[in-house]
């Protein structure tokens, strides 16, 4: 059976299977059936979206299938993933779609489902849903005239979120601070430099007049470069750059260097261990993580919990061991004491706000564990054969992780939402851990093609 999900939802090439209307209309009865949905007024849903052009075909899709069934549909329009998961919640929803591709071009696009909660589905709606879907044997015809949905615009979806966001940052005053926000062309075009102005930062936004067509061009958290160049030419104090959708967020200091995710958990739960606000005094990651910020979280008596790669693997962990900081090297962000999902605009309020408490530079609280030299590395494949049955691939892993022992790691790894293999080389030298790359990726070609 064709499986329609993903690690992170519905993801693909737009007008090609599965992100198709047909399929988001089909997609909107099954979530409708799943939640039960008898008619107006009985079960709620909100969709917002990213800056995509095809947003507007999804989002239509979506409705009609969801009013179809008698499910009220509210519509938010372009705000970041992580404020459909809050109104999901607040707004006493039953569910909440979020039409994105993440960081991808413009020419993709996906549907993220939370459930009333704010989060992500489980596997096993997942699969209810996509059961009904591919079988095409769900019908509408029991919903009469006077029971179907009614759809709605959440004219204030943006400043609900917004004061939802400056409420998780304890009384944060920017005043004085020069701030550089890269918006991606995306979801938070608008939002973020709101937030940080009304906390009295100087704000300069690059990146903020979205067309349809550039989001994530040569922009955003994939570029960090870009925000750090800006950054230096202003004399400002930090560059924040959001992925397209917001949910990921990577920094720049002062001097125009990168600040990715593992430095800010590293800051953030030493941080937190100091005030006695670490649950558990447990960190999670995900196996792309430093090595040297699990020695760094050992040395300071904080256990690392490791996940698979993807944050829904990271938010599973933390909601099963109650844990409250998590999330990837990647940038993704997740601070449970006040969030759902990873949300980039929370997750930099959270640095600024240790910034200004501790009165020292981004430079200075990134500065905080020492990393072994380490290299990811993707590669474009047709087809996404299993890694364990490719003869040379097993060969040179295995020589890899031996040659390395306990002073480094290999991953291997396909992409959850692309078509593309990703190798992970962690080691003493950064010379080892080239060579071992270019052995990898040679031993793929061989074995893919």
């Amino acid at each position: 059976m064709t499986t329609l999900f993903g690690t992170d939802g519905i993801r693909g090439q737009t007008n090609a299977y599965p992100v198709i209307p047909e399929i988001a209309l089909s997609l909107g009865k099954a979530l409708a059936h799943v939640m039960e949905a008898k008619g107006h007024g009985t079960c709620k849903a909100l969709i917002g979206k990213d800056t995509r052009l095809s947003g507007y075909m999804l989002e239509t899709a979506l409705t009609s299938g969801l009013v179809s069934m008698g499910m009220d549909v509210f519509l938010a329009g372009p705000i970041p993933t992580p404020a459909v998961a809050h109104l999901t919640k607040t707004m006493n929803c039953d569910a909440g779609i979020m039409l994105t591709a993440s960081h991808n071009p413009f020419d993709d696009n996906g549907i993220k489902i939370f459930n009333s909660e704010g989060f992500k589905l489980s596997d096993e709606l997942e699969k209810k849903i996509e059961e009904h879907v591919l079988s095409g044997e769900l019908v509408s015809d029991h919903i009469r005239s006077d029971n179907l949905g009614k759809t709605y615009r959440v004219e204030d979806a943006r400043g609900r979120y917004i004061e939802y966001a400056k409420s998780t940052s304890r009384g944060l005053e920017l005043n004085g601070m020069k701030v550089v926000l890269d918006c991606a062309n995306g979801a938070a075009y608008q939002i973020a430099p709101w937030i940080f102005k009304e906390l009295g930062a100087e704000v300069i936004k690059i990146f903020a007049s979205p067309d349809g067509y550039n989001i994530n061009n040569s922009c955003g958290a994939l570029h960090p470069e870009t925000v750090g160049k800006v950054v230096v030419e202003n004399g400002a104090d930090l560059g924040i750059a959001f992925d397209g959708d917001a949910d990921r967020v990577v920094f720049c200091d002062a001097a125009g260097n990168e600040v990715d995710g593992d430095r800010v958990l590293a800051m953030c739960a030493l941080d937190l261990k100091s005030r006695d606000e670490l649950n558990h005094n447990t960190l999670v990651v995900t196996s792309m993580s430093n090595l040297g910020l699990v020695r760094k979280m050992e040395e300071n008596g904080i256990n690392v919990k490791t996940t698979d790669v993807g944050d829904r693997f990271v938010i599973e962990a933390m909601r099963a061991g109650n844990f409250n900081l998590g999330g990837e090297k990647s940038g993704h962000l997740i601070f449970a004491d006040y969030a759902t999902t990873g949300d980039g605009i929370v997750g930099a309020l959270q640095v600024l706000r240790l910034m200004r408490e501790t009165g020292k530079s981004l430079r200075e609280l990134a500065d905080c564990f020492d990393e072994y030299p380490q290299k990811l590395h993707s590669m474009q494949v047709g087809v996404k054969k299993p890694v364990e049955e490719q003869p040379t691939m097993v060969a040179e892993i295995g020589a890899c992780k031996e040659a390395l022992g306990e002073e480094g790691r290999v991953i291997v790894r396909y992409s959850g939402t692309e078509n593309k293999i990703r190798f992970l080389v962690e080691a003493p030298s950064i010379e080892t851990v080239d060579s071992w790359i270019e052995r990898l990726c040679a031993a793929a070609k061989k074995d893919l093609g």
